[in-house]
């Protein structure tokens, strides 16, 4: 019996291709690239609908927000410690930052910033606690806005931290310094009902792929991005962690809790890992 067709969707950035390479190529596959955001709104769509996809690399908040999902276990997009595509760019030190545009492309970046600053003491002139969170339209620039800080993610963090220089703070760094555990941005998340069990090792064979060609691929996006190669291969191979393995599920319940005392997702939300062959 023929496999069902699976919708697949992936981030436009480089940062995925060592878990996705190639997947446009595996049988019964419909593949396709779009921001975080967007990804996300396509996988909430019922099974069927126009444009929805049954399982995408997208924002780990996401598995928080809506019951049903799965995600593929010891596989995703993470760091431990500093991770240059993720970034806070200041126009002042972080102490005083009253305002923060948001790159509206991102949940999860978004998600941790808000919950890593929940709590942030008070400064010389200014009260404790979040500063103000502004919201970009899709598409725009957050660098643009009248802000003390801009969060940024993707390439263009990435062409911003090392082609520019420009401070910033590294939320992912903070992250594994208050809690020892690595930070998963991205999972392979999968909708309810959607039949994977017959593709599993489709993705197991685009993750081989991908690893096995991390300096290939930092070296086509440094001539992409215009950055120097050992900067997008230090990044690639050293920054990005993509088999988080055994840690993946304490460090997801980890972002889930403290995402949820400050009202960014549902506590209550444990969703089942699925093993790849």
């Amino acid at each position: 019996m023929q496999s069902p067709r699976l919708a697949v969707g992936s981030v436009p950035y480089f940062v995925g291709r060592p878990l996705d390479l190639g997947l446009e190529d595996e049988p019964g596959l419909d593949f396709r690239r779009e921001p975080p955001a967007v990804l996300v709104e396509r996988l909430r769509r019922p099974r069927g609908a126009e444009g929805a996809l049954d399982v995408a690399l997208v924002s780990s908040i996401e598995l928080f927000r809506q019951p049903g999902y799965r995600y593929l276990d010891s596989v995703a997009v993470a760091g431990r410690g500093f991770v240059g595509s993720v970034q806070v760019f200041l126009r002042r030190p972080l102490a005083e930052v009253r305002t923060i545009a948001l790159d509206p492309a991102s949940r999860t970046a978004e998600a941790l910033v808000r919950t890593l600053l929940a709590d942030r003491p008070p400064a010389p002139g200014r009260s404790g606690g979040p500063p103000e969170f502004l919201t970009v339209p899709f598409g725009a620039d957050p660098r643009a806005a009248d802000a003390d800080a801009w969060l940024r993610i993707g390439d263009v963090a990435l062409a911003e931290t090392v082609g520019e220089g420009l401070p910033a703070w590294n939320p992912s760094e903070e992250w594994t310094r208050r809690t020892g555990l690595p930070f998963v941005f991205a999972a392979w998340i999968v909708a309810p009902g959607a039949p994977i069990e017959s593709h599993l090792a489709a993705f197991r064979r685009a993750h081989r792929r991908g690893t096995g060609a991390k300096r290939a691929l930092a070296d086509d996006a440094a001539r992409a991005l215009g950055l120097r190669e050992a900067a997008c291969r230090e990044y690639l191979e050293v920054e990005c962690l993509y088999e988080p393995g055994a840690s993946m599920r304490a460090a997801l319940r980890a972002f889930r809790d403290g995402a949820a005392r400050v009202g960014l997702c549902d506590a209550a939300l444990d969703p089942e890992p699925i093993a790849l062959p």
